[in-house]
């Protein structure tokens, strides 16, 4: 039994000595969902942590995207020393590099959001010798820019509630006091008559 365990830690030792065991993995952080207004700019944050060094050429950050209802991912931004924005297709013009892989970041900012842009973003990143298991995932969200009108009906209808709200408790409070006073001078005037009665 014991030279079973004597091979079995020489051979575990060789294999880590010859480096087959020195790859590790990387994690990536991303929110989970975000959620964006049409037409406005959005940051894509990705940070991650390696336990090699992090270096421009070594160090890639890919980042893909599958819209909603499809199975499929389309890769569209790649970076490794510089960024390399997609040349044409739905993303064009729209993706700008916002990250500092130094510093453990490949965020990216997408611009002038579309509704189009609706799906599940992932971002991948690989530091040799260091490998990823995961990409990390964040659900995009794309709403409708509101309106003046939409934010003026809004608040008509709340400044509305709280005054009819406001105009009730005042009448409330109107109507104690003047029933309160009318009970004074009722109690007031009764005691007069039982004065002027004991006299």
């Amino acid at each position: 039994m014991s030279r079973m365990w004597i091979y079995l830690f020489s051979a575990l030792y060789a294999l880590v000595s010859t480096g087959v065991y020195q790859v590790e993995g990387m994690e990536v952080f991303t929110s989970s969902e975000l959620e964006a207004v049409n037409g406005t700019e959005i940051r894509l944050k990705c940070t991650f942590k390696s336990n090699r060094p992090l270096s421009e050429e070594k160090t890639s950050v890919s980042w893909s995207f599958m819209p909603l209802g499809k199975t499929k991912e389309e890769p569209f931004f790649h970076y490794q020393g510089r960024a390399y924005p997609p040349p044409g297709g739905l993303f064009k013009d729209h993706v700008v590099w916002s990250g500092d892989v130094m510093n453990g970041d490949g965020s990216i900012t997408l611009q002038d959001v579309q509704f189009s842009f609706n799906g599940t973003y992932s971002c991948q990143v690989l530091n040799p010798p260091d490998i990823q298991g995961f990409a990390g995932e964040i659900k995009l969200r794309v709403v409708q820019k509101v309106s003046f009108s939409e934010i003026g009906i809004l608040a008509i209808a709340v400044g509305g509630s709280i005054g009819v709200i406001l105009l009730i408790l005042i009448i409330y409070i109107v109507v104690r006091v003047f029933r309160r006073r009318d009970e004074d001078m009722t109690i007031e005037m009764e005691d007069h008559r039982s004065k002027d009665q004991v006299l």
